[in-house]
């Protein structure tokens, strides 16, 4: 199977930065996309930032122009620098990997990591 294990968050104070870790393993012949998501509490999980094969990158609104995502394929292995961070931007924190296998695509996710803003 795949194991999909993040590291990285956290607390910062408003402003600061953290880059968030996100690594795969296990029986993978193709990563399609890799992305992060992030559950606040009360609310549902939200997509931060997905990189797909191209590469093909997406950012939420909320975080265009703060976060980076990027990918480095040989080590299946995804990164979200967050810069200027604010208040809203504490949540957990998800990686979800899309991995290929026999032309399907399967999800996996990992346990999620806590990173906590404050102001």
């Amino acid at each position: 199977q795949v194991q999909v294990v993040e590291s990285g968050g956290g607390l910062v104070e408003a402003g600061g930065s953290l880059r968030l870790s996100c690594a795969a393993s296990g029986t993978i012949f193709s990563i399609n996309a890799m992305g992060w998501y992030r559950q606040a509490p009360g609310k549902q999980r939200e997509l931060v930032a997905h990189i797909a094969n191209g590469p093909y990158i997406h950012y939420a609104d909320s975080v265009k122009g703060r976060f980076t995502i990027s990918r480095d394929v040989a080590k299946n292995t995804v990164y979200l620098q967050m810069n200027s961070l604010k208040p809203e931007d504490t949540a957990v924190y998800y990686c979800k990997v899309v991995v290929l296998r026999a032309l399907n695509e399967y999800d996996y996710w990992g346990q999620g990591t806590q990173v906590t803003v404050s102001s």
